[in-house]
């Protein structure tokens, strides 16, 4: 197995946990001199916290495992195109290689909206390999919002009918 594919199945798995929370499941490593050395999943609804994307847990991660917040050997493998936040995060953190599954034609900046990752005006650019995975990635990701919306479509039609029986009693 190459070894992209090797640690976008780890990413895989931490955007695994993120799908167990009944979060966007989102996952991400960071990979320094062929080790892991930073993971994270996606956790704002959990930790009610905007930043808690799995690439911003993963540098946090990496960097103190590294002691710098410079990440400049390392390559970043996650399971969904970042976003603008994550992909400025990555920028900053000086990461090298970013390794995406999925891309994401809604709110991706590595590519399909905006490439902040490779902004010539920036003192700092990313390489970027892209569909590692990408069935997998995407499965999973089409998986959890057609799950999400059946569960809203059956929470609202419980909401409805609960409604309907407080109208029909308050009548009597």
């Amino acid at each position: 197995m190459e070894s992209c594919e090797k640690y976008m199945k780890e990413a895989i798995k931490q955007a695994k946990k993120a799908y167990k929370l009944g979060e966007v499941p989102i996952g991400c490593v960071i990979v320094y001199n062929d080790k892991i050395i930073g993971r994270g999943y996606n956790r704002r609804n959990t930790d009610k916290n905007t930043l808690s994307h799995a690439e911003i847990l993963a540098i946090r991660k990496a960097s103190k495992k590294m002691g710098d917040w410079r990440l400049e050997d390392c390559t970043m493998y996650v399971t969904l195109e970042p976003c603008q936040m994550c992909s400025g995060a990555i920028v900053q953190a000086r990461i090298k290689e970013v390794v995406i599954g999925s891309m994401n034609p809604k709110a991706g900046c590595a590519g399909s909206i905006l490439n902040l990752l490779q902004m010539e005006e920036f003192n700092h650019q990313v390489e970027i390999r892209k569909g590692v995975l990408e069935e997998e990635c995407t499965d999973m990701l089409q998986r959890f919002f057609r799950e999400l919306r059946q569960r809203n479509k059956k929470a609202k039609e419980e909401h409805k009918k609960r409604e309907a029986e407080y109208q029909e009693k308050a009548q009597q």
